[in-house]
């Protein structure tokens, strides 16, 4: 049987509201589904943030109590920033003279100087982007200067592995936190991680106060590396989600 053009112009013609509709595309995100992605995110990082976030803030009111009554009402907070780093750069020297008891201390009074910067700061409205930046450059030649010195000290002493081992712990180090500064240059916050700053300095006061500090080392070794992976595998998801969602239709 053939067919020709005047049969198929005879048939009865179908109105178009009983054809099944087309999906229509759309350019805009799924709302629900970015929205529960957003909650997830979240909920995942909530777990995976480090001491300081978790806990540093929640001392502020109590730290500045103690702090108002010694200090003047326009203390900068950059004053502890330096105090901070003069008393890590002092534990150094502690370190490598062998004092390992009182370069712990040292290491303990940095640590508070740092927690008080940035609670004067936040309370009396001195947030400043020089003192953010101040803040970071000098923290990191502060634990670059406790790892130098204790390698220098191992190095005097002909422990070749403890030497290898405090390289490893530098590396990790110095790499943690140019992971979130290229992150945040993707317009990734990057706050994830097991061994952040707070961390790091616990375990390290741990080490040089208990003479424990080979076990204190590998175990830096081992998480600051995997600090590392943790968020290059955060940023490379986030970027591929977002990748994800440009070109969804």
């Amino acid at each position: 049987m053939t067919f020709s053009i005047e049969m198929l112009c005879s048939l009865p013609k179908i109105p178009l509201c009983l054809f099944p509709l087309c999906p229509v595309v759309s350019l805009e995100p799924r709302r629900g589904t970015e929205q529960a992605r957003t909650r997830e995110e979240q909920q995942r990082g909530s777990y995976q943030k480090m001491i300081g976030n978790r806990i540093g803030h929640r001392l502020d009111p109590y730290l500045y109590r103690v702090l108002r009554k010694i200090l003047p009402e326009r203390c900068n907070p950059n004053f502890f920033t330096l105090l901070g780093f003069f008393a890590t750069l002092f534990a150094s020297v502690l370190i490598l003279s062998g004092y390992w008891l009182l370069a712990g201390l040292a290491i303990v009074l940095s640590g508070l100087f740092d927690l008080f910067d940035g609670v004067v700061a936040r309370k009396l409205g001195k947030v400043t982007p020089l003192g953010s930046f101040l803040d970071s450059v000098l923290d990191r030649y502060s634990d670059l200067l406790l790892l130098l010195a204790i390698l220098i000290y191992y190095l005097k002493r002909g422990e070749s592995d403890i030497v290898v081992l405090a390289s490893f712990v530098s590396m990790g180090t110095v790499l943690i936190p140019y992971v979130r500064a290229k992150a945040e240059a993707l317009q990734v916050p990057c706050n994830v991680g097991l061994m952040e700053r707070a961390e790091r300095i616990i375990l390290l006061v741990i080490g040089v106060l208990f003479n424990l500090m080979e076990p204190v080392l590998w175990i830096l070794a081992l998480l600051t590396h995997f600090t590392v992976l943790q968020r290059i595998y955060y940023v490379w998801r986030k970027l591929r989600i977002s990748r994800h969602d440009e070109f969804r239709f």
